[in-house]
């Protein structure tokens, strides 16, 4: 399977919501995730501190334990209480959601509340994962987060000429 290749997910994109409530997962985020489900299935769930969502591919269930593992021992090097059976539910509370071969997926109704989305969506690649960000949510980030704002803005501003020129 999969698993064994670690999937990396980085750049930016950005999508409108369609008009039957679709997104669409960018090309270069669509073509890992795919490789990394051996299908087109993307695993969303909430982020744990941010105003936003996660996004991966399957393979990455094989990496939550190891995960799980290392954030305990790093709690307990600095005498910090962790709480596995919540972290193991945050980590694996993702959904799994179908996209067609454009990369067009229904965000669940109570993921787009959770995560604040509505009628935009940021993606951010952060490596074993993407964040997709509501673009307020991400204007209002504090310091260290000036390139993904710069992107989205531009992203953003890039949709809505296309837009209106349809």
């Amino acid at each position: 399977m999969a698993a064994a290749q670690p999937f990396g997910y980085s750049g930016q994109g950005f999508s409108l919501r369609g008009e039957k409530g679709r997104f669409v997962l960018p090309p270069s985020f669509r073509k890992a995730v795919k490789e990394s489900s051996e299908g087109r299935v993307l695993c969303l769930a909430k982020h744990e501190r941010w105003n936003c969502l996660t996004g991966f591919g399957l393979s990455r269930r094989a990496e939550l334990e190891a995960q799980i593992d290392r954030e305990e021992e790093r709690a307990i090097r600095l005498n910090r209480d962790f709480d596995r059976d919540l972290r193991a539910s945050q980590l694996y509370g993702f959904i799994e959601v179908p996209f067609d071969e454009s990369g067009r997926f229904i965000m669940p109704d109570f993921l787009a509340e959770l995560g604040r989305l509505d009628s935009g969506v940021y993606f951010q690649g952060a490596g074993s994962f993407f964040t997709l960000w509501n673009p307020h949510e991400l204007y209002a980030m504090g310091e260290g987060w000036e390139g993904a704002q710069a992107a989205c803005k531009m992203l953003e501003a890039d949709t809505a000429a296309k837009g209106k020129k349809a």
